[in-house]
């Protein structure tokens, strides 16, 4: 496929995304399958030029004039795709499969610069609605964090310590630019993609195979690091999803002690079993999902209870860019209810002098601190434990400030840490 007939292919699913209200996905694999012609080079290229127009779409649609699909998948080609503007109004030729031609609204867009006096929410692409949540997390520097979580995200890496080391995985993925992560010391990354290349696929590689190393952002891998497991704990993983903090906190505790991996969504923790046996991981029991019944048995048991809780998932809108534009007011109290059900329950299994650790994968103040302080407000017997304290002995180094310049629990987001947006908060349980 030519380069219009991908523009234009592009403008098609942001239609089905943004008219039809369906997660790019979705979209975007009917798209293919629809379109068998097209090559995997041709889908790629599609897919990111989506992307990216969702990904930035506020401040293409006010460079733009309007963001319609098309204007939205003009205004990203130039960079997703490595196009000038004379190669993408030769690209417009109004032939079969490709655009119309360019209009001069339309070349004037594409020439233009945002307006410096340009709206925060639009320098940071971020929804107008949550501006303030941003302004509250972030300050003056609101549009800055937005327009970090905008661009592409490389991929990070978390080398199995049980079976690899750092400096093996690096040399296996050499060919992909792979270099060591700025703050987590198993960590492995390989940068994000320029123009229409995209990310390889290192869950097919033979070491990904072998064990050695599982796709997680160094953001997760340093909310696992900070929890603290060791050796013989006992470790509840609460909201274990596909198990990839589980795995992080095995490796910690060196494959001994006792995790119990808990989920009330079955379906979203049916891949653990394949990714604890390829990580040679044996200290892990994976609980029935869905059976609180089981876990009240338990009792005030656990050195560490580690809850990953719903949330937003505002701070994955570099890899989930149509999510930024599908939340709506009404899920964030849907949000908060459950994170307030989950911390209770994990409070309930924390024993005396255990920690009880919260994280999110959110920017937003009202799915982090807001729940920090409402929890420590109802349970005395808590207290946070500032992270900067345990920091050097449970991850190495100096500790990073938190960007929302708070002292004492950790946001972690693009545009200061390189990360994902994690949000965590250490809160010991004081002893009778």
């Amino acid at each position: 496929m030519r380069a219009g007939a991908r523009i234009a292919a592009a403008a098609e699913v942001l239609d089905d995304i943004l008219n039809r209200h369906r997660p790019a996905s979705m979209a975007l694999a009917d798209w293919g399958r629809a379109h068998r012609f097209a090559g995997s080079g041709d889908r790629a290229a599609i897919g990111t030029l989506v992307f990216d127009a969702l990904r930035r779409r506020a401040s293409i649609g006010a460079r733009m004039g309007e963001d319609t699909p098309r204007a939205l998948a003009l205004g990203a080609a130039p960079r997703a795709l490595g196009l000038t503007l004379d190669e993408l109004a030769l690209a417009a030729d109004g032939s079969e499969h490709a655009l119309a031609p360019l209009t001069d609204a339309e070349r004037q867009g594409l020439a233009a610069d945002l307006p410096g006096d340009a709206p925060a929410n639009v320098r940071g692409d971020i929804p107008a609605w949550l501006l303030p949540s941003f302004e509250r997390a972030f300050g003056a520097s609101a549009a800055k964090e937005g327009a970090a979580l905008s661009v592409r995200a490389p991929v990070d890496l978390r080398v199995n310590t049980l079976k690899a080391t750092q400096e093996k995985v690096l040399k296996a993925l050499g060919r992909f630019g792979a270099e060591a992560t700025a703050f987590a010391p198993a960590g492995v990354r390989v940068p994000a993609p320029e123009g229409a290349a995209k990310s390889p696929h290192l869950e097919a590689e033979t070491a990904h195979g072998k064990g050695w190393y599982e796709v997680q952002d160094e953001g997760s891998q340093l909310a696992a690091l900070l929890a603290g497991a060791g050796p013989r704990m006992q470790v509840l993983d609460l909201c274990a999803g596909a198990g990839g903090k589980t795995l992080a906190l095995a490796a910690g505790m060196q494959n001994t002690g006792q995790i119990y991996a808990y989920d009330a969504d079955k379906k979203q923790l049916r891949p653990i079993f394949e990714r604890l046996k390829r990580a040679g991981v044996r200290n892990v029991q994976v609980m029935e999902a869905g059976d609180e019944a089981a876990l009240a048995a338990l009792g005030a048991r656990f050195d560490l209870v580690f809850v990953d809780a719903p949330c937003t998932g505002s701070g994955t809108w570099r890899r989930k860019p149509d999510a930024k534009w599908r939340i709506k007011a009404a899920n964030i109290p849907e949000r908060q209810a459950e994170q307030q059900a989950v911390l209770e329950l994990g409070a309930s299994l924390t024993k005396p002098g255990g920690t009880l650790v919260y994280v999110t994968c959110s920017v937003l103040p009202e799915e982090n601190r807001d729940q920090v302080d409402a929890f420590l407000a109802a349970h005395p017997d808590f207290a946070v434990e500032p992270y900067a304290d345990v920091w050097a002995s449970r991850v190495g180094g100096e500790a990073p400030r938190s960007a929302d310049g708070r002292t004492d629990t950790l946001q972690l987001t693009p545009a200061q840490h390189g990360t994902d947006g994690f949000f965590v908060a250490l809160m010991r349980r004081h002893k009778p």
